[in-house]
């Protein structure tokens, strides 16, 4: 979509393009009544600002429907295609370190008692068992400040593919 269609767009028609980015509907609200923008940039700035930060209870609503890092998003929307598209390098991943992200997954869940969250598009399976590995030495304070991180990041790198110049 093109700034200047995203700009004079329905509301209703904004609202229902940016709930695959991210569906916490404070963050989409303060993207599409901002409108108009005047450059790409000015609305990645604005969707940076509205996330910064996310509450605790935006963030646990975000993860009640994210996949576990390495298992494929189910179901046919476009929620679940771009979580299919950014995790899409970890399908060729060595089964040892598939399994080592499995056990990862487990540990941070039992410390944590959610899904660890990562923006996996643009990393490699490495890396994102290095910072899962890494992440579970967290404190639980900490972690609550790098998944509203990770959660930011994603929701701006998705709007950022959505929107051209």
């Amino acid at each position: 979509m093109f700034l200047e269609e995203f700009n004079e767009s329905d509301r209703s028609d904004i609202v229902a393009a940016l709930r695959p980015c991210l569906d916490i509907p404070r963050w989409i609200e303060e993207i599409a009544d901002a409108r108009p923008f005047s450059s790409r940039h000015d609305l990645l700035l604005l969707a940076r600002r509205a996330a910064s930060p996310f509450t605790a209870d935006e963030v646990e609503s975000a993860l009640a429907h994210h996949p576990r890092i390495g298992e494929r998003a189910q179901g046919n929307s476009s929620e679940a295609q771009f979580s299919r598209d950014e995790q899409e390098a970890l399908g060729a991943a060595p089964a040892a370190v598939m399994t080592a992200i499995s056990e990862g997954n487990r540990s941070y869940e039992e410390k944590f008692g959610q899904v660890f969250l990562i923006r996996a598009a643009g990393r490699s399976k490495e890396e994102v068992l290095e910072a899962l590995q890494v992440r579970i030495s967290n404190t639980p304070h900490e972690e609550v400040r790098v998944v509203q991180q990770q959660l930011r990041e994603i929701a701006v790198h998705r709007l950022e593919g959505m929107i051209s110049e």
